[in-house]
């Protein structure tokens, strides 16, 4: 039999990309943002792995332009422990000095004493701006320096080349070209935790609260926050409220006090303004409202609490995925690369003209300047402007003769385990679906309770304040519905349901799968379904995150290969005719078709949380290592990405086989770490990694083998990764994507309605909603069966895999780091395609 020809390897390596002879300087500037160290460590330690020198810059331009101490040399030890870090540990400072020429010629006299010709700069607009001038005025600056004799010709000939790459660290989220900055996600954390903390003695006396949050010029966190919470209001400073906005305030907040609701949260972005550029101030509020309704109101104004604290899990991993992405474009920058900013697009690093990005960010201000608003929100991006559109639509209730005329009843139910992000899912759906002009109901227990007819109809306020809850307010189990089939045709006739959007993990994809094989047998399931995977165990094909998943019942793997085939014969069987959509939930991560699920990001921050505390808790004791297992099933999201927020010496995972000799040499490279000025370790196993190479023996090993040096301890994290309040991004995403299914949803029924009743067959109305690099995207999950390990229930291929050399190279190790998506300078997309909306 002749061999197969071998498949062209297109991947391109980092070795062949030398610093050696190269000097790198790191600096923060502007406001600081969580995360910011974590940006520095990345630099730093990525600049000494290919070899160069990298310098810290203290206290920003200041620093900068002083020279003297403010600029020293950087060694691997001495960003130990600075990930978990809030703020900027080499400070910042805004520079009047570096404004003017003659401070940029002292500037530019200390990096030259240094042979420093690579700046990597991480702050906000104005800071890029200044390093782009700079760079502008490099080679002039240079000639007046050799000039006045105050350096050789030598030192301007080996420095004639100014490299500068941005990152933008700002809680803000003011910088276009970029979906999300450094310090966003932390700050939207500050912002939920007084958020959460507030609603519960606000409902406790029935009073309405104003908060005022950041955001002088950009309303993106007043936003997100108004959406995470579930706000009554919101003002942001490029929207402003039509003439008029205060009665139909009062109004709103009238009713929804009619409703039994006990609280009302506004949210103001520190730069509000109404129609006529007049401030929106949180005083100006609460007067009205009291003044209106007679409301007890009281006004918090959050101010720098936003800027504080430790980064989240999001803002470590995307700050040290642009370290790192900025030092390869150091490294591959010529006289002719423009300077660039890295950004986040969707959930891929990508590399744009630094003044492209300013320029953009400079047309918001105007457009709004000139009260274009709706161009404002244009060009703030496709994630800024889709976070607004779903507010709108869950945010104010319409009157029943607004609604469009819809005869269609959809049911909505959890399936699997339960997971953060499952409540704000349902909530959006539940009122969007109200708002697409449909009866919703809410099945209790998952499919057990389908099938018991525990079914009723659930209203817009029935599902307020869900956002910040955590587990399944609905109630959900592990019940497939393959065995009750009659019962819940029954039961779809019976309540006339017309469409169904199942919310869970591997279980709740089977399921849905059990019901698309039966609907040749039973017309009753030929109704639109959806399914928002949530799973500890991340397990669904389709998707590369869901909702909390957990470890799914082994015997699924035959049932879910014989239901694909069911599925595949669809075509013969007329009836076969139920349009399906899945939305990935789990914790582990581990569904084809999505790089994110919901409850991932939840879960991520518990581990990280856990580890920092955890390390702290040897603090002032001898050298310590500790052996942490997480969960994911036969999946390493958790382990891998948790390793990487945390900072782990080292990550177990099944996806990457490991035997007893790499177990030996990791407790060698952990001997020689604590050596040095370094006393502790870190190291992460996922719980199904290998079945003889358990916790217990890993933790026994490093015990016996590091003796004398260091002593271990071990922690099984547990169920506590699944549980807790939901993320802001969870809350988030599971609220945008389950919008957007419900929408999905409502054209596919218009679609396929026809002679009174609903009917599809095409392989496009079975689909996975997954995030794809840089969009959401609708999969026909027909098409997923390839890309999927049934027997251990995960994707083939795993982007999150490429973060593995990320890491290990962040530890020490030496290996090989696949650069192939690096490299490329894109141009801002000023509209990108709706097909792709990003998150």
């Amino acid at each position: 039999m002749a061999a197969a020809p071998k498949r062209q390897d297109t991947r391109k390596f980092f070795e062949n990309l030398s610093g050696a002879g190269k000097s790198i300087a790191v600096l923060t500037s502007g406001g600081d943002a969580q995360g910011m160290n974590a940006a520095v460590r990345a630099v730093v330690r990525m600049g000494i792995y290919v070899e160069a020198k990298v310098y810290f810059i203290y206290e920003g331009y200041q620093g900068m332009v002083d020279g003297g101490d403010n600029i020293k040399e950087a060694t691997w030890e001495s960003v130990s422990s600075m990930l978990q870090v809030g703020g900027t540990v080499i400070g910042s400072a805004r520079c009047k000095e570096f404004r003017g020429r003659e401070g940029r010629l002292r500037a530019a006299r200390n990096l030259v004493q240094r042979g420093i010709n690579n700046l990597c700069v991480i702050g906000g607009d104005g800071s890029l701006t200044g390093a782009n001038l700079f760079r502008e005025e490099w080679s002039g600056l240079l000639d007046e320096l050799l000039a006045q004799g105050l350096i050789d010709e030598e030192a301007a000939r080996s420095n004639s080349e100014l490299h500068i790459v941005g990152m933008v660290g700002s809680i803000d989220n003011d910088f276009c070209g970029t979906d999300m900055t450094i310090g966003t996600d932390s700050a939207l954390h500050r912002i939920i935790e007084v958020v959460d903390a507030i609603m519960t003695t606000a409902q406790s006396h029935q009073r309405t609260f104003v908060l005022e949050v950041m955001g002088r010029h950009c309303g993106y966190l007043a936003m997100v926050s108004a959406l995470a919470c579930g706000a009554d209001w919101v003002f942001i400073p490029e929207m402003p409220p039509e003439d008029g906005w205060e009665d139909v305030m009062c109004q709103k907040l009238s009713e929804n006090r009619a409703d039994k609701k006990r609280l009302n949260i506004i949210i103001v972005a520190e730069g509000a303004i109404d129609s006529h550029n007049k401030a929106i101030t949180p005083d100006n509020i609460k007067e009205l409202v009291v003044r209106c309704l007679g409301f007890d109101t009281r006004v918090t104004i959050l101010g720098h609490v936003q800027r504080g604290g430790t980064p989240s899990a999001f803002d470590r991993i995307l700050a040290s995925r642009m370290g790192v992405e900025a030092v390869l474009a150091l490294l591959e920058a010529s006289a002719t690369t423009p300077a660039c900013v890295v950004s986040l697009v969707g959930n891929q690093a990508v590399r744009l003209p630094l003044m492209e990005c300013v320029q953009m960010t400079q047309e918001v201000q105007k457009a709004m300047d000139e009260k274009k608003f709706e161009e404002a929100v244009r060009l703030r991006g496709s994630s800024f402007e889709n976070n607004l559109t779903t507010y709108r639509l869950l945010s104010y209730r319409k009157a029943d003769s607004e609604l469009p005329n819809s005869s269609f009843n959809v049911a909505v139910l959890n399936v699997g385990a339960p997971a953060a992000g499952m409540n704000a899912a349902v909530r959006a759906a539940v009122r969007v679906g109200i708002t697409e002009g449909h009866k919703m109901f809410a099945v209790s227990d998952g499919f057990e309770g389908f099938y018991k007819g525990q079914i009723k109809e659930i209203k817009w306020g029935d599902v307020g304040g869900w956002t910040g809850q955590g587990g399944s307010l609905l109630g959900t189990k592990r019940t497939l519905p393959g065995k009750h089939l009659e019962d819940i045709a029954e039961q779809i006739r019976i309540h006339n349901i017309n469409a169904l959007m199942v919310i869970g993990g591997f279980e709740a994809y089977v399921g849905l799968l059990e019901l698309a094989a039966a609907r040749d047998r039973y017309d009753e399931l030929c109704v639109p379904m959806v399914m928002v995977p949530a799973t500890v165990s991340n397990n669904i094909p389709g998707s590369d995150l869901s909702i909390g998943s957990d470890t799914a019942l082994n015997a699924i793997t035959d049932a879910f290969e014989s239901l694909l085939q069911l599925y595949e014969a669809r075509a013969d069987y007329q009836d076969f005719c139920i349009p399906m959509c899945m939305l990935p939930a789990t914790i582990s991560n581990n569904v084809c078709g999505t790089d994110l699920s919901i409850g991932a990001d939840t879960a991520l921050n518990a581990i990280v949380e856990t580890c920092d505390r955890i390390k702290q808790s040897a603090s002032g004791t001898k050298r310590r290592v500790f052996i942490i297992e997480t969960m994911g099933g036969y999946c390493g999201y958790l382990a891998t990405v948790g390793g990487l927020a945390a900072g782990a010496d080292t990550v177990y995972i099944y996806e990457e086989p490991f035997n007893i000799r790499d177990l030996q040499a990791n407790v060698e490279h952990l001997t020689q770490k604590m050596k040095t000025s370094i006393q502790r370790g870190l190291v992460l196993r996922n719980e199904n990694s290998n079945e003889n190479f358990t916790t217990d023996f890993i933790y026994q090993l490093y015990t016996e083998e590091g003796r004398g040096v260091f002593d271990c301890r071990k922690n099984i994290l547990g169920h506590m990764q699944q549980g807790g309040a939901p993320s802001p991004f969870d809350r988030n995403f599971g609220t945008k994507v389950a919008a957007k299914a419900i929408q999905w949803v409502t054209k596919t029924l218009k679609e396929s309605y026809k002679g009174g009743r609903v009917f599809t067959n095409s392989e496009d109305t079975a689909c996975l909603l997954g995030m794809r690099r840089r969009a959401l995207v609708f999969q026909p999950v027909s098409k997923l069966r390839d890309e999927t390990d049934f027997v251990h229930r995960i994707p083939k291929e795993q982007w999150w895999l490429k973060l593995r050399p990320l890491m290990k190279i962040l530890a020490k190790y030496k290996t090989s780091y696949d650069v192939s998506d690096s490299g490329q300078l894109e141009h801002v997309a000023r509209v990108r395609a709706k097909e792709g909306d990003t998150i």
